[in-house]
This record gives structure tokens, C-alpha cells and sequence, in this order.
């Protein structure tokens, strides 16, 4: 099987936590539709067939992720991580 670049994936989680922010915030049909490709996407990039595997499964090809981790993640909870992307990547101002 092919297997993604961990920085594609990276971008792909990073997206899809955004989108799930704005989907809280105030969903849309163009905010859902983003959703369903990105879903879509990570799943064809990870061999998987649903988004919750697809995003523990993306999250495990990224480098420095620790096994102890597993425990966290389990399916139908929320994804701290998903959102910590967003963060950690955005400077004081909200910027890269």
C-alpha cells in the first residue's frame, strides 16, 4: 500500500480541524461539502474507510507520535489533537 507523506497528512488533519471549527461556529453546505472531500481524502490517504479511523490512523504516521497515545483515542471522542494543529502552527497574531 502507498503511504502518504507525514506533512501531506499533517495538512490534511490541519484543514479538517479548522473545518470542524467552522462548522461549529456557523455550518454551511460549502463547509460540509470541504468536509466530506477532506474525509474522503484521508481516507484514500490512509487505506481506511471512515474518517474517525482515518484521522487516529493519519495522527499514527506523523513523526514523534508516542504509543501511550493510543489510549486517547478512541472512536466518537473529540480529538484534542485535531485542534492543537491549528494552534501550534499559528504564531501570536493568528498567523504561520
Amino acid at each position: 500500500m502507498l503511504m502518504a507523506h507525514p506533512a501531506a497528512l499533517q495538512n490534511l488533519l490541519e484543514q479538517y480541524a479548522t473545518l470542524r471549527i467552522l462548522q461549529s461556529e456557523n455550518s454551511n453546505l460549502e463547509v460540509q461539502q470541504r468536509m466530506d472531500d477532506l474525509a474522503y481524502t484521508l481516507c484514500v490517504s490512509t487505506g481506511t474507510r471512515d474518517v474517525d479511523t482515518a484521522l487516529i490512523a493519519a495522527h499514527h504516521q506523523l513523526p514523534g507520535v508516542r504509543p501511550e497515545e493510543d489510549s486517547r483515542l478512541t472512536a466518537g471522542t473529540t480529538r484534542p489533537w485535531t485542534v492543537s494543529y491549528v494552534a501550534k502552527r499559528a504564531g501570536p497574531s493568528g498567523q504561520d
